[in-house]
C-alpha cells in the first residue's frame, strides 16, 4: 500500500477556503482512505503546517488514477494560489520500518 501525505502552509485568512479547496480530493476514486486534516499544533517543535492531506492507496497505479482525476487538477488550481508551501511525501509500508533495526 501506497501512503501519500502532503503538509501545506497557508496565510490563516485562507485556511477554510483552501480546506474547502483540499476537500474536492476526498471525492475521487482510487483511494482506500482519503483524509484532509488541519493541524492542532500540540508539537512544539513544528507548528508551521497548516493542512495535511493523508492518502492510503492500493498501489502507485491507484495513486497515479487518483493524480489524473479531473478532480484533482480543480483542486490543484483553487489550492495553489492562495497556499505559501506544499510538501509531499509517498511511501510503501510494506518497506516501512516498523520495528527498531
Amino acid at each position: 500500500m501506497i501512503r501519500h501525505i502532503v503538509f501545506f502552509t497557508v496565510q490563516e485568512e485562507h485556511l477554510q477556503e483552501v480546506r474547502a479547496g483540499l476537500s474536492i480530493l476526498t471525492g475521487i476514486p482510487h483511494a482506500r482512505l482519503l483524509e484532509i486534516g488541519t493541524n492542532v499544533k500540540t508539537d512544539q517543535l513544528g507548528t508551521e503546517i497548516d493542512l495535511v492531506v493523508y492518502g492510503e492507496f492500493d498501489d502507485e497505479a491507484a495513486l497515479a488514477a487518483y493524480k489524473a482525476h479531473p478532480d484533482y487538477q480543480l483542486s490543484i488550481d483553487r489550492v495553489r494560489p492562495l497556499r505559501e508551501k506544499r510538501i509531499a511525501a509517498d511511501y510503501d509500508n510494506h518497506t516501512a520500518v516498523t520495528r527498531p533495526l
